[in-house]
C-alpha cells in the first residue's frame, strides 16, 4: 500500500516544508492532476498540514489564491506555521466542516481533496457542497479510495479500516451517482494504484456546468 509522502515526488513538494509532506495520509497528489492556472482560486477538502494548498498557492500565483478547510483547530494552526515557513501568503485556512463548506456560493474554481472524503459520513452532502461552492466551469479534481463492488461486510464493520481510509469508500458506481446528483459532468475516474485486496486509490475528477450549457 502506498499512502503519504512518499507519493510526492520533489518537485512536487519544492518549496513546502517537510513537516507539511510528512504529515500528509493521502492516497494520492490532487495538484498533479488539477490543471490549476495563475489566477485561480483552489480549495483543499481536508487540508491537514497544508501540503497540498502550499503546492496549489505556488501553482495559481500571481493572482490566485489557495483555502485550506479543515475541522481541527490543531492543523489550522500547523498549516498556517507551514504556510509562514514557506513564505507563501496567497493562502487562507479555514475550519470547518467538508458537510457545510464555510465559504460563498460559486467562489471557487477548483476542489481538490487527498483521501478525505471517504472519511465523511455524509458523502453525497460533501459533494454538493463542493459543487455549490464551485463557479460555473469549474474543476472537480481529487484523489481519494474507490472500493471493489465486492468489498465485504468484515472489511466494511471494521473501525481500523474506516480510519484506513478503506471503509467508507463508496464504489466507482456510487462515487458517478453523487457526482451526478452533485451536478457536476464530465466524471472522470482513474485507478492509479491498489491500497487495499478490496480497494484502491483513483484520481476523480469532474467540472461544473457553464451557465450556457444546456
Amino acid at each position: 500500500m502506498v499512502f503519504g509522502a512518499d507519493l510526492y515526488d520533489r518537485d512536487a513538494a519544492a518549496g513546502v516544508p517537510d513537516s507539511a509532506v510528512a504529515a500528509s495520509l493521502g492516497c494520492g497528489v490532487p495538484t498533479a492532476v488539477a490543471d490549476l492556472h495563475p489566477g485561480d482560486t483552489v480549495l483543499d477538502l481536508g487540508s491537514g498540514a497544508g501540503a497540498d494548498v502550499l503546492i496549489s498557492a505556488r501553482r495559481v500565483a500571481p493572482g490566485g489564491r489557495a483555502i485550506g478547510l479543515d475541522m481541527t483547530v490543531e492543523m489550522i494552526d500547523l498549516a498556517r506555521r507551514n504556510a509562514t515557513e514557506a513564505g507563501v501568503g496567497n493562502v487562507e485556512f479555514l475550519q470547518g466542516y467538508l458537510e457545510e463548506i464555510p465559504l460563498p456560493d460559486g467562489s471557487v474554481d477548483v476542489v481538490i481533496s487527498n483521501c478525505v472524503i471517504n472519511l465523511a459520513a455524509d458523502k453525497s452532502r460533501v459533494l454538493r457542497e463542493a459543487a455549490r461552492v464551485l463557479r460555473a466551469g469549474g474543476r472537480f479534481a481529487v484523489s481519494d479510495v474507490i472500493a471493489d463492488s465486492g468489498m465485504d461486510e468484515a472489511t466494511r464493520a471494521d473501525m481500523q479500516q474506516w480510519t484506513g481510509c478503506i471503509a467508507g469508500a463508496l464504489t466507482r458506481q456510487q462515487f458517478q451517482q453523487a457526482l451526478d446528483d452533485a451536478g457536476l459532468v464530465d466524471v472522470e475516474i482513474t485507478e492509479t494504484h491498489r491500497v487495499h485486496s478490496h480497494a484502491a486509490a483513483a484520481i476523480v475528477r469532474a467540472r461544473k456546468p457553464a451557465e450556457l450549457e444546456g
